[in-house]
């Protein structure tokens, strides 16, 4: 995919568990496990914020391009 997610990461550096996330932002973590996977196909702005927001990060901390145009038909 085009756009790698890193949140995993941020989690890891700020100590706190993806359940003690999803409480926080009000997502399940069966749809938290599929950002974290890499898997989704969007994010809502609305959720971007408040994981920022908790995570005391940027968007460019959780979310990288990684240089390639992914084909909408893959």
């Amino acid at each position: 995919m085009a756009i790698q997610v890193h949140l995993e990461e941020v989690l890891k550096q700020r100590c706190m568990t993806s359940k003690e996330l999803c409480a926080l932002i009000g997502i399940t973590e069966a749809n938290l496990s599929i950002l974290r996977s890499g898997k989704a196909k969007g994010i809502r702005f609305g959720t971007i914020n408040k994981i920022c927001y908790y995570l005391g990060c940027d968007v460019g901390d959780i979310l990288k391009f990684d240089g390639v145009l992914e084909d909408e038909n893959e």
